[in-house]
């Protein structure tokens, strides 16, 4: 606790000096305007390039203030456990998640080799030093086409996560855990700056290898600048983006191709299936909008209202012209899920194929990008008025760009567990059964885990018969996966009084035997109440216990052989 209270206040002292060293260049900055050409006592910032260093340095401050939880997050366990097992197949081999199709592959292929060498929280933590890096670099570049003045573009940064926190209405972000999807937003902020600037080739080319890390961010981005491009008067010709677009295309291949090869073959009923599955049964949270809630919904549409009316304040050149353009394609995409959505009452099969491919996800993050880079513009263009109150409009950007930081330190000294862990009550006690299994069982042991339980694999290094995290993206995989968790946690699957039960225990000893055979499980985790007429074996504490399901013999020791857990 003392660690975490360190390292929160020096976190926090951190989050000061980005807006102290922003206040120090205005204030300079007006000084340097007030005195003569020739006056000797004129202020020299240093060069371009080091100037350079120290903002992408501060922005990745801000980001690493944002996003330094404890690993893992919140998809950590899901896609570094399938790194790994790429890499390792010999790690947790007869785990269900990790031997379906593989979506990621170029991510899997760049960085999950480190997981040979790594262990999985310090892949983690330097995947996402790597990542918040290289958004900082791309996210500087962007800030800059737009705003070519000194720490503006940390303030664009602070401000453009305050607005993914406050926008958001199907749950996106950029700055977090270790996934394909960062890399893909870092090369799409290239893709803008690239845009802004009028170079379409290089921005289509970007687009492409964004699609390659992660094809739904990438395709999406892709999508808008079509948009762009027919709604720009000052456009080159298709011919002239024909070997653009060539290259774009073979670059996103290595992503597109194991997208679609997870539905190749696939019976289309089957397919149908899946789909009513991921999207209305596990995702509907990120791509049904009749499952959002309504205050998301409408605090979402304000903030497109506010950037409309931000963006008539800005310079009406070509580069805010190109951005407005992007935005406003994300937002209408968005619109179209909606309408897909209002259809599935009527055709939930159709809704469910066309909505499975995240039409929100763009909206989500292009209205708090233009919001935050429109915004310091207009700060910008204050500046150079003489305004009396443009310094409280700079002041309250601050703030608003600030206090969430701030806020995000306390909430992480008073709740200093990993995302992922945030479904179990006693982490401490989860951490202990899970360090058993690894310790003191096969290797290719596999266990069933309480339903909302997510790091078992992540801990244990052990296989799991399913994981309601973790669900596959292949039609065969996800049927599969429903079914081990309708047989496995479902009370009356397929009546009006199905539920998911508390606790593995309520399935009783017979029950549990029955579901080991049946998928191949040596033991069961389950709350330590219920108990159940089963061999136990492991640490005894008050909230998880371990039974053996296997017939087999074992030197383990059951019940007292196990080491006890401290009451106090």
């Amino acid at each position: 606790m003392r660690t975490s209270l360190i390292f929160g206040l020096a976190v926090l002292g951190l989050s000061r000096w980005p807006w102290l060293l922003f206040l120090a260049h205005v204030r300079l900055k007006a000084d340097m305007c007030s005195l003569a050409p020739t006056d000797s006592r004129a202020f020299r910032f240093g060069s371009d390039r080091s100037w350079a260093m120290v903002e992408i340095t501060l922005i990745f401050a801000v980001f690493f203030i944002h996003g330094a939880w404890p690993a893992p997050d919140s998809n950590e366990p899901h896609y570094l456990s399938k790194a790994k097992h790429y890499w390792d197949a010999g790690w947790c081999a007869h785990d269900f998640f990790c031997n379906t199709a593989d979506a990621h592959q170029v991510f899997y292929w760049t960085f999950g080799w480190l997981s040979l060498w790594l262990p999985l929280g310090a892949l983690a933590c330097c995947g996402r030093l790597l990542t918040w890096g290289l958004l900082a670099y791309c996210w500087r570049r962007l800030s800059v086409a737009l705003v070519p003045a000194r720490l503006y573009a940390v303030l664009s940064a602070a401000l453009l996560l305050t607005l993914l926190e406050r926008s958001a209405m199907a749950g996106e972000w950029i700055i977090g855990g270790l996934e394909a999807k960062g890399f893909a937003y870092a090369l799409v902020f290239l893709g803008l700056e690239a845009l802004t600037r009028g170079n379409w080739s290089r921005a289509i080319l970007l687009f492409g290898a964004a699609s390659a890390f992660h094809v739904l961010v990438g395709g999406w981005a892709v999508v808008a600048l079509a948009v762009v491009w027919l709604n720009s008067g000052n456009r080159p010709t298709l011919s002239e983006l024909f070997a653009p677009l060539a290259g774009g295309l073979l670059l996103a291949l290595p992503g597109l191709v194991p997208a679609l090869a997870l539905t190749w073959y696939a019976d289309p009923r089957l397919v149908n299936e899946a789909n009513l599955i991921y999207v209305f049964q596990r995702l509907d949270h990120h791509l049904a909008a009749e499952s959002f809630a309504p205050r998301l919904i409408v605090r979402h549409l304000l903030f497109v209202v506010a950037l409309a009316v931000l963006v008539r304040f800005v310079p009406d050149d070509e580069r805010f012209r190109r951005l407005r353009s992007f935005v406003a394609a994300a937002v209408g995409i968005a619109a179209i899920g909606m309408m897909i959505s209002a259809l599935a009452p009527w055709s939930p099969e159709l809704a469910a194929r066309l909505l499975r491919y995240y039409w929100f996800r763009m909206s989500d993050v292009m209205v708090p990008i233009g919001t935050a880079l429109v915004l310091v513009a207009i700060l910008f263009r204050l500046e150079q008025t003489k305004l009396k109150w443009r310094a409280c409009l700079l002041t309250g950007a601050m703030l608003v760009a600030g206090v969430p930081l701030a806020q995000t330190i306390v909430r992480r000294h008073r709740h200093p567990w990993p995302p992922a862990d945030v479904g179990i009550a006693n982490l401490a006690a989860w951490r202990e059964a899970c360090q058993w299994a690894a310790e003191e069982t096969p290797p290719d042991a596999v266990f069933l885990t309480p339903r909302l339980a997510q790091t078992f694999r992540w801990y244990a290094g052990r296989a799991e018969v399913v994981s309601r995290k973790d669900i596959p993206q292949d039609t065969a995989g996800i049927i599969e996966w429903w079914r081990r968790m309708l047989a496995i946690h479902c009370i009356d699957p397929g009546t009006e009084n199905a539920r998911w039960r508390e606790s593995l225990g309520e399935l009783g000893a017979e029950r549990l035997r029955e579901l080991g055979r049946e998928f191949g499980a040596d033991y069961v985790i389950t709350s330590a109440e219920p108990a159940v007429a089963l061999e136990r074996v492991g640490p005894l504490n008050p909230s998880f216990a371990i039974y053996r399901l296997s017939d087999g013999t074992s030197n383990l020791q059951p019940q007292d052989g196990g080491a006890r857990w401290p009451r106090n």
